[in-house]
Formats: structure tokens, C-alpha cells, sequence
């Protein structure tokens, strides 16, 4: 059926994840006619399938280890077991919340919701059903899928994260597939609610975006808590009747496991959706941009998982909140991707922000000095039993260019290194900051009081 009936919109937003409902709502606010769309569910991969689902599955892992181990503290308590549909339930009421407030948020802004698959028809025109959307400007924000590799069939035991979201038990053995952010939260995940597992990974390191000491901190800490972790080791094939999965690695070994768990990264949701017709150019799918998120078709700009860089939800968010102000004319200054938090949530947590060492070394050579503090010398760290550290980059005489954070809970102290390497501070700014005691948060303090030249807790 042709679409017939046509709206103009200052604004018209194709899809309705971080990026977008970002976009849409500070559009919104700025006084701009906007309509959104969306195929599926008003919040995207992040609120329903990624991010939230994800971390609240965490949070019941943590709680599961606190009871396995609450003897190490004098707590006489034990854990009878997983109660899978119990732990769905509780992740379930969390998302539906989130999803209501993100809802009424939308209603309240008075943004034309377009529910149904959109495609862009020419530059400025999204057609959703019988509607003709024409925006003045459009914004691209269809996010991503979960990658598969060539051969290997999602179905039965083989699941991506979307899958294996929806678990009503815990498998007894699980092999996971990527060493990657979503591969070592969820092997965190099903080790802690009791499977026996494996971390497959052809690259010679796990969260290997990370710097190199964060990947082998995580991969100790994984082998201590009986992880398996097989690194530089390629996948081949994996076969099954409706059973167990056989996983063929290289060189010929096999595992054989309940669950395989593809977490092999997320491609971008572009083909299909009339992009290159309507002058937009892609690279491998990945829609190309500048750094004002302006794409190659005049009026056209892309946020979040579409645009190559960093798969985050907050990067997607605030570049969003960024093309609302370009389009409505504040000018406002480009997303630095350098300064975006990358938080991993397993256990322990991986955090960083700025550039690893070996990056700095790329740009600024040998005029490149590093510190590690070790949290042996971190009173609460030593309160919650984590183990880690906090490691500065800083250019010689400049500023820390780069901060990189392991231990449980490091995730929770990624804002203040956040502002260091966004505001370019130097070590003796933040070593003359007072930090609260005790708390972790004190890490970063000493890290940058040692790197100032005032080592005190320094612990090695």
C-alpha cells in the first residue's frame, strides 16, 4: 500500500534507542516539531536486550557470590542455588519501569511517536506504513545486531546475548565465544550462578581494546574464580543434534558444552533501509560521518552503533543530545570519543577512559611516563577483598592522557577520571584534590598523588 498521508517535522528521528529518543527529546525541548520511529520498543538494544537486562543480571551474580562467600567475612550464609525465572522476573521489573518513565517522557514532549519500520525514501523522507515523514532534517539512529560468524547457525544450544537473556536455567558447562565486552560479562555472569566455563578468543588477549595491563589483570583474576580463559585460539566449528554443542577449536581440540555463547560483536542495522539510495555512503555497513555526525546526503546525520567508533550507549546518547543543538543552531562542540568512559561489568570490573598506554605512545612518543597503583593499598578495596589497580597515562610534564581502572565496583569511579583526561588536568591538580576516606574513590587520589611525586600508600 503507498503511503499516503505526509507530515513535515523539523526533526524526524529513525529509531528509538539511546541515540535517538536522545536527539528526539532535547530536540523536543529546544522548541523543535520532532517525529520518532520506531520498529520495535521505545529504548532500543541498551534498555530491553543490552546494557540494563545485562547489568541487572550482574547485579543477582554479585549478590550470588556474596552469599557463596559470606564466610569470609563472619556472615554464616550459604546459596541453595539460582532460581533462574525468579532472577528473569527481577531484571523484568527493572526494564518495565525504565521503559514506562522513557514513555512518559516521550508523551510529555509532545513528540509525534511513530510506532512500525521506517525507511528513508530520498533524503529527507521516512516512510513508516502509509506515512510519509518528511523532516527538514533526519537523523539516522537504527543501532545494531549481534554478529554471528560465517557458518554458524543461531539456534537450540547456540545463542547470542538475546537468547541467552531469555534462559529459564543455568546450563552446566558454557562456552563462550569472544573475548569482548558482552563475551566476559556474561562468562562472569554463568560462573557465578554456578556453570562451569570457557572464554574462546582468537585475539591474543581478552577486552582486548583495553590497555594490555587491564586484560591480563582480568585474565588472572578470571583463572582465580575458575574461568577458563583460551586466548589466540580461532574457532572452527560447532555441531549439535538438539544436545550439547561440540565446539571444533583450531589445531583440532574440542569442547563440548550446554550453551555456546556468541558474543562475537554487533554489526550495524543499515541494509534494507533505502541509506545508500538516498545518497548516503557506508563502509562495511557502518554509516560514514564527520565529526559533527553529519553524513554524506545533505540534512542527513547518524548517532550511536551505525556510526564507526566506540558501541556505547552513552556515546550514542550524547551524540544525540549534540545534532538536536546542531540542528537547532547552538553550535555546540563535537563528541570526543577519546574522552568517552568504557566500562566492562564483570567481575572484577574493567574501567577506562583516554588512551592506553601504547596509544599514547603512538601520538607522543617517548615523552610518556605511567603509574600503577595497586589497590593492596586501597582500605575499602581491601574491606570488599578486590584486588586491582589504577594505572595513569600522562604526557611527560602534561597532562594524564589516559586512566585505567580493575577491581570490583571501578566502574562507579570512571566519572571523576573521566573529568582528568576531558579537562587535561595534570597529576599535581588532582593530587591536590582531598578524596573521602575510606572509600575507593581514594585510589584514583593516591594514584595521582604518586604520580605527582607524593607516593604514600604506594603499594607494589
Amino acid at each position: 500500500m503507498p503511503a499516503t498521508a505526509e507530515t513535515t517535522h523539523d526533526v524526524v528521528v529513525l529509531g528509538g534507542g539511546s541515540g535517538g529518543y536522545a536527539c528526539a527529546l532535547r530536540a523536543a525541548e529546544l522548541g523543535l516539531s520532532v517525529a520518532l520511529v520506531e520498529k520495535d520498543l521505545l529504548g532500543g538494544t541498551c534498555l530491553h536486550r543490552g546494557c540494563i537486562p545485562t547489568k541487572a543480571l550482574l547485579h543477582a551474580a554479585e549478590v550470588a557470590d556474596s552469599a557463596r562467600d559470606a564466610g569470609r567475612f563472619g556472615v554464616r550464609a550459604s546459596l541453595e542455588g539460582v532460581d533462574m525465572p525468579a532472577v528473569t522476573a527481577y531484571r523484568d521489573g527493572v526494564v518495565s519501569r525504565l521503559h514506562k518513565g522513557l514513555q512518559g517522557l516521550v508523551s510529555s514532549r509532545r513528540v509525534d511517536y511513530v510506532e512500525g519500520e521506517g525507511r528513508l525514501e530520498g533524503a529527507r523522507t521516512v516512510v513508516v506504513g502509509d506515512r510519509r515523514l518528511v523532516g527538514r532534517h533526519v537523523v539516522l539512529a537504527t543501532g545494531s545486531f549481534a554478529r554471528s560468524l560465517p557458518g554458524l547457525e543461531i539456534g537450540g544450544p547456540v545463542m547470542t546475548s538475546d537468547q541467552a537473556l531469555g534462559l529459564d536455567h543455568v546450563p552446566s558447562r558454557v562456552v563462550v565465544l569472544g573475548g569482548g565486552v558482552i563475551g566476559v560479562e556474561f562468562a562472569s555472569v554463568m560462573r557465578s550462578f554456578g556453570a562451569e566455563v570457557t572464554v574462546v578468543e582468537a585475539l591474543p588477549r581478552l577486552v582486548a581494546a583495553e590497555d594490555p595491563a587491564s586484560s591480563a589483570a582480568l585474565e588472572r583474576a578470571f583463572r582465580k574464580r575458575g574461568i577458563t580463559v583460551r586466548t589466540g585460539t580461532p574457532f572452527e566449528s560447532a555441531t549439535h543434534d538438539g544436545g550439547p554443542v561440540t565446539v571444533r577449536l583450531a589445531g583440532g581440540e574440542e569442547l563440548v558444552a550446554d550453551l555456546l555463547l556468541v558474543a562475537v560483536g554487533r554489526g550495524p542495522v543499515t541494509s534494507g533501509l533505502g541509506y545508500e539510495e538516498a545518497g548516503v555512503t557506508l563502509d562495511r555497513g557502518f554509516v560514514v560521518t564527520d565529526e559533527r555526525c553529519r553524513t554524506s546526503a545533505d540534512g542527513v546525520y547518524a548517532v550511536g552503533d551505525i556510526v564507526p567508533g566506540l558501541q556505547l550507549a552513552h556515546r550514542g546518547f550524547a551524540q544525540g543530545i549534540f545534532v538536536a543543538e546542531d540542528i537547532a543552531g547552538l553550535d555546540p562542540a563535537p563528541v570526543v570519543e577519546s574522552t568517552i568512559p568504557r566500562v566492562t561489568y564483570c567481575e572484577p570490573e574493567v574501567a577506562s577512559v583516554g588512551l592506553t598506554e601504547e596509544q599514547a605512545r603512538a601520538v607522543h612518543g617517548d615523552a610518556v611516563e605511567t603509574y600503577e597503583y595497586n589497590l593492596g593499598g586501597n582500605g575499602k578495596s581491601q574491606i570488599l577483598r578486590t584486588q586491582g589497580f589504577v594505572k595513569l597515562v600522562r604526557v611527560s610534564d602534561g597532562p594524564v592522557v589516559g586512566v585505567h581502572m580493575v577491581g570490583s565496583r571501578m566502574g562507579e569511579q570512571i566519572g571523576e577520571a573521566q573529568l582528568v583526561v576531558a579537562w587535561e588536568a595534570h597529576a599535581e591538580d588532582v593530587a591536590a584534590l582531598v578524596h573521602a576516606h575510606p572509600t575507593q574513590n581514594e585510589a584514583l587520589g593516591e594514584a595521582h598523588l604518586a604520580l605527582a611525586g607524593k607516593p604514600l600508600h604506594a603499594h607494589n
